[in-house]
């Protein structure tokens, strides 16, 4: 997801740059697979059990807005998909992180077993509230940049798609805090009441995926192409 989707990215717009102008049958039919998919994925992730099965479709669902953005071929458009393409590397590779310090510690990926963890895990419950705040695009977060020039390329290129771009944006919200209010609250499990521990590496781990995407805000230039 955080690798292998952008190498995917970036290959398309190495293409769609040959490509240019689009011939409208082959980017029509591309564009209505690209929005239809951000809110088929965007549903399908409110129906997960398993916690890496959300986090693997929430990047197909980011990716869709990616490739609308990227077909468009406007100077807008290349900006946030370069943008949102690092942010949710980061975002996503730190979803996963967090997962599998779940799995560490329960041996089980399963939402509906595993509640809770904020009374055991505080700090990772922080990490938690962090990652999934930066996945629904919160201010002040790079997410928040990149999906801004996507949506306003795809409302200059035709108005109706602010629709299917706007109820994406709500599901990926409501998604995010469904990942984060099932793993976190509600009342733990008897079996378990007694887990490791977590260590010092898994806190630096999403230390280092977290502050470049606080940072980056501060000169989005560095990743988005924009050179004022």
């Amino acid at each position: 997801a955080a690798i292998l989707l952008k190498l995917g990215g970036y290959g398309l717009i190495r293409i769609s740059s040959m490509l240019n102008p689009h011939p409208p049958n082959l980017m029509f039919p591309i564009m209505i697979l690209a929005l239809w998919g951000i809110l088929m994925t965007s549903s399908i992730c409110l129906r997960q059990t398993d916690l890496k099965a959300l986090i693997a479709y929430s990047s197909v669902s980011h990716m869709g807005l990616v490739t609308a953005a990227i077909i468009v071929q406007t100077p807008w458009g290349l900006t946030g998909a370069m943008t949102l393409m690092v942010a949710h590397g980061l975002t996503s590779s730190a979803l996963f992180a967090l997962a599998n310090t779940n799995y560490e510690r329960t041996h089980t990926r399963t939402l509906l077993l595993v509640r809770g963890l904020q009374l055991i895990f505080p700090l990772m419950s922080t990490w938690w509230l962090l990652t999934n705040l930066t996945n629904m695009a919160m201010p002040p977060t790079i997410n928040l940049l990149g999906e801004l020039f996507i949506i306003s390329t795809l409302f200059n290129w035709s108005p109706p798609t602010i629709i299917i771009t706007g109820i994406g944006t709500l599901i990926t919200a409501t998604y995010s805090l469904y990942m984060f209010l099932m793993t976190q609250r509600g009342s733990i499990s008897t079996q378990f009441r007694i887990l490791p521990p977590t260590h010092t590496r898994e806190h630096l781990t999403l230390t280092l995926h977290l502050l470049p995407l606080g940072l980056l805000i501060m000169k989005p230039s560095l990743i988005s192409g924009l050179f004022a």
